[in-house]
């Protein structure tokens, strides 16, 4: 009888009560969207590549290889990690039986019969040593609740290495960006400063001018507007810059060389490589924020088996192996050992349907971690379709604001050759060195723009073959 109730617990220990997981089809339509905003893209599956294969320029490489061993946030992460670890041993732990061993020695001397010279026929003095080994209270898991629970730990402790991948990927992306913003704002100043430069040289002539009687009072004042903006422009990119460089400098979680930052946007437009996004948005479930949601699916839905099983009894086993003796010589004797051995079986007859709630709240939460996972999906989707459809309209935008440079630059100079021989206002030539002023800050907006937009789309796809390689 012995014997059955082994082989009976044997085959009934650990068996689940979860309900068995199915991946849940992605709720977005199965390609990106098509149109007139949109590039035509590859049928092929995009290749899971290196920072290094995108990010071609060695100074960003450089800070990006400094930030990955700096950053705060990734230190946070990697701590995540090793408690959600630590964690799940825990959780994992409480499936073998806890042995625990103990030794003791007591003495004791029955001072009444020493005092009165009596005898009682027995005696309370002496010494006694004791040497325990056994286990309390092991839980035989019949119906799968601590490995339920084992689990749910296990599938939360991946969902944080990939909310550490997630860190990762996003860090990336934000270097690249507060990069590539200096080297526009590099830019911008000195377009701030020919513009001052322009402007001084203006506000001279229309004093000579005024000095000699050629040009009204009110030439010099607009000259001396068109100055004065410049002059504001140069101290807020003065500002802008410096705040890059704090930007970057707390990405990095360390001092940025100076020697790594770039000078222009100009000289950093191939720095960028394109990354095909392909036609199948499947793609989006390697996304690690993606696969985080998943996780946290997967741990809800293991709490369901745990949360049944709590709905029938609970057997424990007690075993005890125990040595006493009054010399320690004679402990590990044959007459000094002592065993027990016992089950007990704990069942609520009445708990007001606390079980069946508790049930009915871990459904719950799997149904909430299920809508956080599609919508984890439609997000990503949405990222992804954003940052296409920008990458199918920035080149025209580009080429748009490069005529509109290229004819801003040329009115400029024949307003003011026409205002020099005297045949246009002053107002004319200051009108068209705004607009010159204008286009070229425009033209610098969409340049960054259309680095950054490659950015988006590397950090939306979200593969990154360092971050598979961790995560293998």
């Amino acid at each position: 009888m012995n014997r059955f109730a082994l082989i009976l617990i044997s085959l009934t220990a650990g068996c689940s009560m979860a309900p068995k997981y199915v991946q849940p089809e992605p709720p977005v339509p199965p390609a990106w969207p098509v149109g007139d905003a949109y590039l035509k893209q590859s049928g092929e599956m995009p290749p899971v590549v290196s920072y290094r294969d995108l990010f071609t320029d060695s100074r960003l490489q450089q800070i990006i290889e400094q930030a990955l061993l700096n950053n705060r946030d990734l230190r946070i992460a990697a701590a995540n990690i090793a408690s959600a670890r630590a964690q799940y041993r825990v959780n994992r732990a409480n499936i073998l039986p806890q042995i625990n061993t103990s030794a003791g020695y007591t003495y004791s001397d029955n001072a009444t019969n020493r005092n009165t010279g009596g005898n009682t026929g027995f005696s309370n003095s002496g010494s006694r040593y004791t040497a325990d080994v056994g286990t309390t209270a092991f839980e035989l898991d019949l119906f799968g609740r601590l490995r339920s629970l084992s689990d749910a730990a296990l599938q939360r402790y991946f969902g944080t290495e990939a909310a550490a991948r997630s860190t990762r990927l996003t860090l990336v992306g934000d270097i690249a960006d507060a990069w590539l913003t200096y080297a526009a704002d590099q830019s911008l100043l000195k377009i701030a400063q020919d513009t001052a430069t322009s402007a001084e040289r203006s506000v001279k002539l229309t004093r000579l001018r005024l000095e000699g009687g050629i040009a009204p009072r009110t030439d010099v004042r607009q000259a001396e507007q068109v100055l004065a903006t410049a002059q504001a422009d140069l101290a807020e990119q003065r500002t802008a810059i410096a705040q890059d460089i704090n930007a970057l400098q707390l990405l990095v979680g360390a001092p940025v060389d100076p020697a790594l930052l770039p000078p222009s946007i100009e000289e950093v437009t191939g720095a960028v490589l394109e990354l095909p996004a392909g036609l199948d948005s499947s793609i989006l479930l390697r996304r690690p924020d993606v696969m985080q949601a998943e996780y946290e699916l997967r741990a809800a839905n293991a709490e369901i088996g745990a949360a049944r099983a709590a709905m029938f009894p609970r057997i424990s086993l007690t075993g005890l192996a125990s040595l006493a003796s009054t010399a320690l010589s004679s402990l590990f004797t044959g007459g000094a050992f002592s065993y027990s051995a016992g089950a007990d079986v704990s069942y609520s007859i009445f708990s007001g349907g606390g079980a069946r709630a508790g049930v009915a709240q871990s459904k719950a939460q799997r149904d909430a971690a299920l809508a956080t996972y599609e919508k984890a999906i439609q997000s990503a989707f949405r990222e992804v379709a954003d940052a296409l459809a920008r990458r199918g309209t920035i080149n025209d935008q580009f080429r748009a604001n490069r005529n509109r440079v290229e004819a801003a630059a040329d009115t400029y100079r024949l307003t003011d050759a026409r205002y020099r021989g005297g045949i246009d206002t002053f107002l004319s030539s200051l009108d068209a060195q705004r607009s010159l002023y204008s286009a070229r800050r425009s033209d610098i907006a969409t340049q960054l723009v259309r680095a950054s937009n490659l950015v988006s789309l590397y950090r939306a796809l979200g593969g990154d073959a360092l971050i598979e390689e961790q995560r293998q």
